[in-house]
């Protein structure tokens, strides 16, 4: 049972999968960052300065106003946090996006080079066997 896990884990797409899920994690990372640190801001300011990931409402109890969405949520309030859900919408749309850019490129340059390669001229063949032993046989009829 060893052995069989141990040759799951070498082959090529255990360890493609597992090298993608990691850079994933950070790629998001840096979009969350993008988004929270330099998108949310810009926004808020278009909106009047307000922190956008904090715009709630609320649906039931008291919340002190000004409260932010985490102070309104620990205070037991029934809210709808849709600055939140926002947020994590434009990340996601963030990320597809740039995930489309990457498979364009690549694509792309799968393109490119199935091009070069219809491009290239065609090594030139070498005679057949049959054309070969006909040669020889020709030229044995011709020495006899």
């Amino acid at each position: 049972m060893l052995n069989e896990f141990k040759a799951f884990i070498a082959r090529g797409n255990v360890i493609d999968l597992a090298v993608g899920i990691i850079i994933g994690a950070a790629f998001t990372a840096i979009v969350n960052s993008m988004v929270n640190d330099l998108i949310n801001p810009i926004i808020g300011l278009i909106i009047g300065g307000i922190d956008f990931s904090n715009l709630y409402f609320v649906m039931s109890g008291t919340v002190p106003d000004g409260a932010s969405l985490q102070a309104a949520r620990d205070s037991g309030a029934a809210v709808f946090a849709y600055g939140s859900f926002l947020s994590a919408l434009l990340n996601f749309l963030i990320i597809a996006w740039v995930v489309f850019l990457i498979v364009k490129a690549v694509n792309k340059a799968q393109s490119t080079l199935v091009k070069a390669k219809a491009a290239e001229p065609e090594a030139p063949k070498g005679p057949t066997q049959e054309e070969l032993l006909s040669d020889i046989r020709d030229l044995l009829k011709a020495k006899a």
